[in-house]
């Protein structure tokens, strides 16, 4: 007798992935990934077309039906994650306003969150655990009331990626704590939504857009439409779960889900958190998100780029592709002959106004030294934001590495010696999607479990080799000074190109 499946579904800022996972293996029996045909703007701006998102959702959904041929009988329930905050406006039709959603990074907001942030800045993050941000959906939906005011004219909802696409299944409205609190839109004392980030954001008339209040992920929230299920070939009526942020939706994939849990994210932007007890004071890092759970929060830190920092070299020296940049630095000696990168491709807000840089950089250094300068920072990047972490009182018991640079077992194993500690690394890369459907299978009764269930994303223990600990140990400690170093430079330059 086949097993039954559940259907996850992963919006990213530039992709829609679906995978069909076993119940009784927890293998990935289909899997289908759509491009969102992205819309960038010389003013920062970064969209995607309602009818664009659409599409994709049907032809993933479709192509993992056809994949699964007789077995699509044996789905289920369908869940979905997402990238976090953005701007998902519905109008009065319940259509995205102006037809378009906009991506958590768009940068239109960016002068407006400067400004914010040197007036309100602490009071938010005592209220909301975080400081206004370009992606959020006040400081986007506050921005564009004024360049594009008739576009939000008609603004009746607010959601996030994911409750878009449970929006297109089932017609229903509805969030969780993870993404809601993440945008920065929660008061983490009450668990209810902030009135004060609307009001600073000069948007006190949308408090009352958001859905009314977050439920827990792995709550049917509805039932997928006959016309979705005749687009894509699945059963009408399948329960549509809810479901949570994509990086929370990473850490159910990968059996992260315990206190104490670390992950490192080597995706585009470097992601890094720690499930935690609740602390007061506040610990100075970068996010504290409400997770809906008593006496837990999600502790964060975070830079815009981890694998993008590997991907512009690829581009800039002509690398066939990343794993080759990775093979030339695995060749060149620990350390890259002296030569030091700054890994901040895409800025920082720490230290801010931050940018990449070569160190040291002569003319004895090779492609090499220069990939493995790169591959380095990276690894210790990750290193840098998880110690910070738990320098702030945040227990960590077991670290995990995630995302596409996780599948190279050498980036696992510099990271674990740049900690001086075993690091597990997960072999999918797609622990989101996998998150998703682990919640359509919460709302069917099936229990999620930690590590070793069969549903999680299998993984391996990568223990770090001591002749690198000893070299890292060193490294590190000028890495962070390095970099702490450089902030009143940054800060110069910044004014310079402002």
């Amino acid at each position: 007798m086949n097993a039954d499946i559940y259907l996850g579904i992963d919006i990213g800022s530039s992709r829609l992935k679906a995978v069909a996972i076993d119940a009784g293996s927890g293998q990935a029996l289909a899997m289908a990934g759509i491009a969102l045909g992205v819309q960038h703007g010389s003013d920062g701006g970064c969209q995607v077309a309602a009818a664009a998102v659409g599409a994709a959702l049907r032809q993933a959904l479709g192509a993992v039906v056809a994949q699964l041929g007789a077995r699509a009988a044996s789905v289920r329930a369908l869940g979905c994650t997402g990238h976090g905050a953005g701007l998902y406006a519905l109008d009065a039709d319940g259509e995205l306003a102006g037809g378009l959603a906009v991506s958590s990074t768009d940068q239109r907001a960016a002068a407006r969150v400067a400004a914010l942030t040197q007036q309100h800045g602490a009071a938010l993050f005592d209220d909301v655990g975080c400081a206004p941000w370009a992606g959020q959906p006040t400081m986007i939906g506050a921005e564009l009331r004024q360049r594009e005011p008739q576009r939000l004219r008609r603004v009746r909802h607010l959601l996030f990626a994911k409750d878009y696409l449970a929006w297109l299944l089932t017609g229903e409205i509805a969030t969780d704590f993870s993404d809601a609190s993440t945008a920065g839109l929660v008061a983490l004392a009450s668990g209810e939504w902030s009135s004060l980030a609307f009001q600073h954001a000069g948007l006190a008339d949308w408090a009352g857009l958001v859905p009314a209040a977050p439920v827990p992920s792995g709550t049917v929230i509805g039932r997928l439409r006959p016309a979705q299920a005749e687009a894509t070939g699945l059963r009408a009526g399948l329960p549509v779960a809810m479901g949570a942020i994509d990086l929370l939706a990473a850490m159910t994939g990968a059996g992260a889900i315990e206190p104490g849990h670390a992950v490192a994210v080597f995706g585009t932007w470097c992601v890094n958190s720690v499930i935690g007890p609740v602390l007061e004071p506040k610990p100075a890092v970068g996010n504290i998100v409400h997770l809906g759970r008593p006496g837990q929060r999600l502790y964060m830190e975070n830079s815009p780029a981890s694998m993008a920092n590997l991907a512009w070299l690829a581009a800039t020296l002509r690398f066939p592709d990343i794993e080759s940049v990775i093979d030339a630095a695995a060749g060149a000696p620990a350390l890259a002959n002296g030569l030091r990168f700054i890994p901040f491709l895409n800025g920082a807000s720490a230290p801010s106004g931050a940018s990449a840089a070569f160190i040291g950089l002569k003319g004895h250094h090779s492609r090499a030294d220069m990939a493995r300068a790169v591959a380095e920072a990276v690894a210790a990047l990750h290193a840098r934001h998880l110690s910070r972490l738990e320098s702030r009182g945040v227990p960590v018991s077991q670290v995990y590495a995630l995302g596409g640079g996780a599948q190279d077992v050498r980036l696992a194993r510099w990271l674990a010696a740049m900690l001086a500690r075993p690091v597990q690394r997960v072999h999918d890369d797609e622990t989101g999607a996998r998150g998703a459907a682990l919640y359509a299978a919460l709302s069917d009764g099936v229990a999620l479990g930690g590590p070793g269930s069969r549903l999680v994303a299998p993984s391996e223990t990568v223990d770090p080799q001591q002749h690198e600990v000893a070299a890292y140990a060193e490294f590190r400690a000028g890495f962070d000074a390095l970099i702490d170093g450089l902030a009143p430079l940054f800060a110069r330059l910044g004014g310079l190109t402002a």
